[in-house]
């Protein structure tokens, strides 16, 4: 009986090169379609062939206009490398001609997220804040040049520059029916602003610090809208009537300052605060409705399930606008959530 190789002959054995064919050896082929059919004559191809060269010769074979991207498989195993090495690989036998499946890849690319599709100048500071309108046809932002600008997004142009604020503008912030774009500053001024015309509607003062954060009533609950809160870092958090301009609640609990509020659909107004804790504010009274703790340090951003509603989906090929706001408000039955996520989870209940 012979004895098992040692340890250093299998070493050996582990490290000695693998045979390769020979660079004249040729494998004859037959493309197939995903259905079943074969595509053109059988074909002698050198051993060593990519799939990029099968592409080419595929695309010959087809004869498309337009070079497209296809994807070869052999025994349902896509081949990835040079056709001899995979055929080693996966001990497949080339006595008989070796049926190759081809299948289109998708013809569209997918830009890298790092590529800049639109660079926008105006700003002569450094540009603070930006928001998007409900319909994504136009863009708010605010800057350290104490200006709020509207662009256009269809033209990537500059529509309207609005002045008025006497310090850096921090936060801007579009009412959910997009009639009212909120901007606070650096002097706890918030100004009120018509998108569309880019006039000045209105100026609501209040806060002794400089606004941290803004977020209007959820369409859901108010259409048209007119009420939206605001957190400074004067520790308070502020509801404000849009119309009048007149603050309707002033609510106040944190030791530090307010790092964000978000309007909930579900009567709650959420403020996170530099105190690590969360505050949930009636959005009737301002009474204080819980208070959520257990981060260890500041609590800087806030997302709700249940700031938005799905009235109509993409693929319904409608997206039929309702005929008036009266109609907008009836019931059409709507599903929201009542999680809270700031990375850690609570339930938003009264």
């Amino acid at each position: 009986m012979a004895e098992p190789p040692t340890k250093i002959a299998r070493r050996e054995q582990k490290t000695q090169p693998k045979e390769t064919p020979p660079t004249d050896a040729s494998i004859i082929i037959q493309f197939r379609s995903a259905n079943g059919d074969d595509t053109g004559p059988q074909l002698d191809i050198p051993h060593n062939v990519t799939p990029m060269q099968l592409e080419v010769l595929l695309n010959g074979l087809l004869n498309n206009e337009e070079k497209l991207p296809y994807s070869f498989f052999i025994e349902e195993q896509e081949l990835l490398g040079e056709l001899g090495a995979h055929l080693g690989i996966h001990k497949i036998s080339v006595e008989k001609a070796l049926s190759i499946v081809y299948q289109p890849q998708a013809v569209f690319r997918v830009r890298p997220v790092a590529r800049c599709t639109a660079s926008i100048p105006g700003h002569s500071e450094a540009v603070l804040s930006v928001n998007f309108s409900p319909n994504g046809s136009m863009l708010a932002s605010g800057s350290g040049d104490t200006a709020v600008r509207f662009w256009d997004l269809g033209t990537q142009l500059p529509k309207h520059e609005c002045k008025g604020h006497k310090n850096w503008v921090l936060v801007v912030a579009w009412s959910p029916d997009a009639c009212y774009v909120a901007s606070g500053d650096m002097n706890g001024v918030i100004h009120l602003w018509d998108p569309a015309e880019g006039k000045l509607m209105g100026t609501c003062s209040g806060h002794g610090k400089w606004i941290t954060s803004m977020a209007w009533q959820p369409a859901h609950k108010a259409l048209p809208s007119q009420r939206f809160v605001s957190g400074s870092r004067d520790n308070n958090i502020k509801v404000w009537d849009a119309v009048t301009r007149n603050c309707v609640l002033s609510m106040s609990n944190h030791t530090q300052l307010v790092t964000a509020v978000k309007w909930g659909g579900e009567g709650l107004i959420y403020s996170a605060s530099r105190d690590c804790t969360i505050s949930a504010w009636d959005d009737t009274d301002g009474k204080l409705v819980r208070v959520f703790k257990g981060h260890g340090h500041w609590v800087n951003t806030l997302a709700l399930s249940s700031e938005y509603v799905l009235r109509t989906g993409a693929f319904d090929h409608t997206g039929k606008a309702p005929k008036d706001p009266a109609v907008g408000r009836r019931g059409s039955g709507h599903v929201e959530g009542w999680a809270l996520f700031v990375g850690r989870g609570w339930k938003g209940e009264r």
